[in-house]
């Protein structure tokens, strides 16, 4: 069930993402490919009609021009048949920061280009 409190109590300003953006991600041994919706650095929205418990902690790669984004999250919002919410837990710096230049470029091409 999506939590309304979650999107009021947002860090980050989410960010559209082009229909190429999309993540490989685990769960519980399961791997699947999926769109990504939104994102910002604090984690993104995965297309998805798979059900995942919020709580559950995933493994996500992301594979950019700016390079592999890897991370484990945690699922914090699931919206049933569309969805699920992820928050960034372990990331390495390395990481982050390619993480960071993916926004700056996604966030000046704006929306609909080409990720």
């Amino acid at each position: 069930m999506p939590n309304d409190a979650t999107k009021s109590n947002r860090r980050f300003d989410r960010i559209s993402t082009p229909k190429g953006l999309w993540v490989a991600w685990q769960h519980n041994g399961n791997q699947s490919v999926s769109r990504v919706r939104d994102l910002n650095a604090g984690g993104l929205f995965i297309a998805t009609p798979t059900s995942v418990p919020v709580g559950a902690v995933i493994q996500v790669l992301l594979s950019v021009p700016e390079g592999e984004i890897r991370s484990e999250a945690t699922v914090r919002n699931v919206t049933p048949g569309a969805g699920v919410g992820i928050e960034f837990k372990d990331m390495s710096p390395q990481d982050a920061d390619r993480l960071g230049r993916l926004i700056t470029r996604l966030l000046r091409a704006g929306p609909g280009e080409a990720a």
